[in-house]
């Protein structure tokens, strides 16, 4: 029975060593595939893209209280990372806010009007050739940012999991390696059995 635990140990030490360097090489391959992917899209942080600089943009286009201004920079930097991907996205719903008078898509008319306010009345809508209402054009702006920013957060996203793999990974290859260690202590110490011999005192000898 103990020969089947020491046996089990090395198993399960096996094992988990296996999962740890395939969840490490996962995980790092995930990770430097979300980089290309970003790098590939040739993105660079704006001049204004500053906490100071979009607050200050924000004041001058008339944004007052604007919730979850961002609070990192990426002006004049590379898009090639998760979190810069996410801090990017930051500053396009800023600048998205700015095009539409601090409006979100739920809170625009449907339809445009001549005096750009829009409406949701049809009938005082701006018409097509056709004879039919124009949609409100600030509100696929705000479709396109939306878009854009959820593949920019789901790279950020795809980032931590990666993170995420790789630290499961390298738990998973220390546990494997301890198991190891504890199976292997085992097996060693059982080589030597405590043999009582009569008259003389308790020693270890080596078993055969």
């Amino acid at each position: 029975m103990r020969k089947a635990f020491e046996i089990g140990g090395l198993v399960a030490a096996v094992v988990l060593i296996g999962f740890g360097i395939g969840a490490l090489v996962m995980s790092v391959q995930g990770h430097n595939t979300v980089q290309h992917e970003l790098s590939l899209q040739g993105i660079t942080g704006t001049p204004d893209m500053t906490p100071s600089g979009i607050k200050a943009e924000a004041t001058a286009a008339g944004l007052k209280n604007v919730a979850d201004m961002p609070t990192c920079s990426v002006a004049g930097k590379e898009i090639n990372s998760g979190a810069r991907a996410r801090c990017f996205a930051q500053y396009m719903r800023i600048h998205t806010l700015e095009a539409t008078g601090g409006q979100t898509y739920a809170a625009m008319p449907r339809y445009a009007t001549a005096d750009g306010k829009g409406t949701n009345d049809a009938t005082k809508a701006l018409k097509s050739a056709s004879g039919q209402p124009l949609d409100n054009p600030t509100r696929d702006l705000w479709v396109t940012e939306t878009a854009l920013t959820t593949a920019l957060n789901t790279s950020y996203l795809a980032s931590q999991i990666a993170v995420f793999g790789i630290v499961v990974g390298v738990a998973l290859l220390l546990s494997g390696i301890g198991f190891a260690i504890l199976a292997l202590g085992g097996a060693l110490r059982n080589r030597e059995k405590m043999v009582h011999v009569p008259g003389h005192k308790t020693e270890a000898v080596a078993a055969h």
